[in-house]
Parts: C-alpha cells; structure tokens; sequence
C-alpha cells in the first residue's frame, strides 16, 4: 500500500510538472523523484514507530515502578537482591573489586581506571572480566530462585 501510495505522489508530482518536464532527462526526474518520496516517507515513518515506542516504554517503566512501589513482597525481593550483589561484590578480591566498581558503578573508562590504580589497560580489561565472571558464578544460584 505505502508502494501504492508513493507511486501515485510521483505520478502527481509528474502531472504538475509535465508542461516543464525535459523529456531527455525524464527518467532520471523519476527516478530521482521516486526516491526522495520514499526517503521521506521512511523518515517519517521511522520518526512516528520511534515516538510510539518511547511513549509505550515510558508507560511501561511508569505503570511498572508505580506496581513495585506498592508490592512489599517485591520490595523485598529486590533488597534481598541487591543485598547478595553486594555481598557477592564484597567477596571479590581487591584489585577485582576495585576495577569493577570503578568501573561499573563510577562509570569511569579504562583508560582513567589505568591511572588511578596504576596497571595497564590490558589489565583493567583483564580484572574487570575476573570480576564478571566470579560475579556471574556467585550470583548463579540467585537467578535459579528468581526463575522458581
């Protein structure tokens, strides 16, 4: 339909303009023509989908904090989460924990983590990986609960 709808604006815009038209270099007007049509119409397109979902994922977020809010059993459940994460986190080892705290919760790049604990950045990358994965290892058990 939106193919329909694209070729009857050319054939419009063709109709407005035929007393001007260079028959020479008609099918490169068309061409051309056809295309912008559809760039705009894609942009338009591509610019209506995206509000829609914002205004759906805002909806979403909003209709979602405002039913936790109110669910003591989730309260719950989400401070004993963040509880074993913390814990979990605790558990690292020193210079672990430092890159990854550094990291993940100070929003600090490699290359200022490289400063401030003074290794190299390979080893930044390295540590924060370690630090993944023994995360992903202690919390495991948390992901098998939340699933029953």
């Amino acid at each position: 339909m939106d193919a329909d709808d694209i070729t009857q604006e050319v054939l419009i815009r063709i109709w407005k303009n035929i007393d001007s038209f260079n028959i020479n270099k008609a099918k490169s007007w068309i061409m051309r023509t056809t295309r912008n049509l559809c760039l705009d119409y894609l942009r338009q397109r591509q610019s209506s989908t995206k509000k829609f979902i914002e205004i759906n994922e805002e909806f979403e977020n909003n209709y979602n904090e405002g039913n936790m809010l109110n669910d003591p059993d989730i309260m719950l459940r989400k401070e004993l989460i963040k509880s074993k994460i913390n814990e979990a986190v605790e558990k690292l080892p020193e210079l672990l924990k430092s890159v990854f705290v550094l990291y993940e919760l100070e929003g600090m790049k490699y290359k200022e983590i490289s400063e401030t604990l003074s290794i190299p950045i390979n080893s930044v990358k390295v540590y924060l990986l370690r630090a993944r994965k023994k995360l992903q290892l202690e919390l495991r058990e948390l992901v098998h609960e939340k699933a029953i």
